[in-house]
C-alpha cells in the first residue's frame, strides 16, 4: 500500500492550508461570535475551485479525487469548521449526486452552477420527526401529472438561507414505504418555499442552519432525481460519500487543536520550562498526536476506496464514528492544556470544542454509525 501522496494532493493540500491561514483566520472569532455567513469568503473558494473538486471538468468541476477533497477538509477545518462544512455539503451531498444520478439537463442547469460555487446547494433530509429514522418522511410529494406539490418542513438544513439549490428527500407513496419516497430538486425562488426559523447553535456558528417550509411547492417533474422512488437508496448512498466529507472535518478539527496546543506548550513556560517538558503535558500531546493520525489513516483509506470503486459505506462509518470522537477528545485536551486561556475565545481552542460536538450527530449519529457498522459485518 501506498502512503506517498502525489505532487497534485500535495499542492492542493498546501492551497487548502495557505487559503485557510490568510483568508479565513482573520476574522473566524468574529463570524462565529455574531453567526456571520461569509458569502465572499465561499465565493473565493468557488473561484479556487473547493466547492465542486471531485465534479468533472466538462461541468465546471477540477476533477480531482476524494483524497484531494478530503486533504483540503482537513486544512480548512483546522481554522473554520463552518467554512468546511459549507463546502462539504456543496460537494459531497449536492454536487456528488448530483452528478451521479442527475439527469445531463438538470447537470447543465444546476451542477455546472454549484461546481463554481457561483450557487450553493442545500441537502434536505431531517425533518422534526425523521432524523436518524431517515424512512419516516412526513414531507410529502404528490404526483399531479406534470409536477408534484410538495408539502411539509425540513429542520438543520445547512446553507438553509444561503443556498439556491435544494434537494429534497419527499414521500410520494405512503404504502410503498422507504420505496415510495423521492428526490426532488427545488430551487429557492418557488412559490410556497419560505426559509424559516434559524438555529442558534452551540458550534460551527458561522454556517447558517434553517427550518424549510413548503407549502404547496410546485415542482417540475423535470427535476426529480432518478426513477419514482428512488429517493431513500439516493439519500443513503450520497450520506455514505458525505460521511467521508464530516470525518475529514473531524479530523481537521482534531488536527488544528493539536497544532495549538504544541504551539501554546513551546510558549508557556512553568517552573522554568516549557510546559511540553513536563510530561503531564507531554504525554497529552503524543495521545492526541496517536490517535489523530489513526483518524487520519481511516479517513484516508474511506477515500481511497471510493476513488478505487469500491464499497466503502462501511469504512465512511468507522472513519466518521472514530474521527468525531478524535475530535471530542483532542479539542477538549487543547483547552485543558491552555488552561485558563483555553477558556476564552483569543485563543481558539474553545471554538474547536464546540464546533466538534456536531460531529458527532450531524450525517448519521455515532449511534447509527455503529449500526451501519455491525450490518456490514454481519451481513452473509
Amino acid at each position: 500500500m501506498n502512503f506517498q501522496l502525489t505532487e497534485e494532493q500535495l499542492a492542493v493540500k498546501e492551497a487548502a492550508r495557505d487559503f485557510a491561514q490568510t483568508e479565513l483566520l482573520p476574522g473566524v472569532i468574529e463570524r462565529d461570535e455574531k453567526q456571520v455567513f461569509p458569502r465572499e469568503l465561499i465565493n473565493k473558494m468557488g473561484e479556487m475551485g473547493f466547492m465542486g473538486m471531485m465534479v468533472d471538468p466538462k461541468y465546471n468541476g477540477g476533477g480531482m479525487d476524494t483524497i484531494s477533497y478530503v486533504l483540503a477538509m482537513e486544512e480548512i477545518s483546522k481554522v473554520d469548521a463552518s467554512a468546511s462544512v459549507m463546502m462539504s455539503v456543496n460537494n459531497s451531498l449536492v454536487c456528488w449526486g448530483l452528478e451521479k444520478f442527475g439527469t445531463e439537463e438538470q447537470k447543465q442547469k444546476y451542477l455546472t452552477r454549484l461546481a463554481t460555487g457561483e450557487v450553493i446547494g442545500a441537502f434536505c433530509l431531517s425533518e422534526p420527526e425523521a432524523g436518524s429514522d431517515a424512512t419516516s418522511q412526513h414531507t410529502t410529494a404528490e404526483d399531479l401529472g406534470d409536477f408534484y406539490l410538495l408539502n411539509g418542513n425540513k429542520n438543520w438544513i445547512t446553507n438553509g438561507k444561503n443556498a439556491y439549490v435544494y434537494i429534497v428527500m419527499a414521500q410520494t407513496d405512503r404504502e410503498k414505504g422507504h420505496k415510495g419516497i423521492n428526490t426532488l430538486i427545488v430551487e429557492q425562488d418557488m412559490e410556497g418555499f419560505v426559509v424559516g426559523k434559524k438555529e442558534d447553535k452551540l458550534g460551527i456558528r458561522g454556517s447558517d442552519t434553517h427550518q424549510l417550509n413548503f407549502n404547496d411547492v410546485k415542482v417540475p417533474k423535470e427535476n426529480r432525481i432518478g426513477d419514482d422512488g428512488f429517493g431513500f437508496k439516493f439519500a443513503m448512498g450520497t450520506l455514505d460519500g458525505g460521511r467521508i466529507g464530516i470525518a475529514a472535518q473531524a479530523l481537521g478539527i482534531a488536527a488544528g487543536a493539536l497544532e495549538l496546543a504544541i504551539q501554546y506548550s513551546k510558549e508557556r513556560k512553568t517552573f522554568g520550562k516549557p510546559i511540553h517538558m513536563h510530561q503531564g503535558i507531554g504525554f497529552k500531546l503524543a495521545e492526541m498526536a496517536t490517535k489523530i493520525e489513526a483518524a487520519r489513516n481511516m479517513v484516508y483509506k474511506a477515500a481511497w476506496m471510493k476513488d478505487q470503486g469500491m464499497d466503502f459505506s462501511q469504512q465512511a462509518a468507522m472513519a466518521k464514528l472514530y474521527a468525531s470522537d478524535v475530535a471530542m477528545e483532542a479539542t477538549v485536551e487543547a483547552v485543558q492544556i491552555h488552561g485558563g486561556y483555553g477558556y476564552v475565545k483569543e485563543y481558539h481552542v474553545e471554538r474547536l470544542m464546540r464546533d466538534a460536538k456536531i460531529t458527532q450527530i450531524y450525517e448519521g449519529t455515532s449511534e447509527i454509525q455503529k449500526i451501519v457498522i455491525s450490518r456490514g459485518l454481519t451481513r452473509d
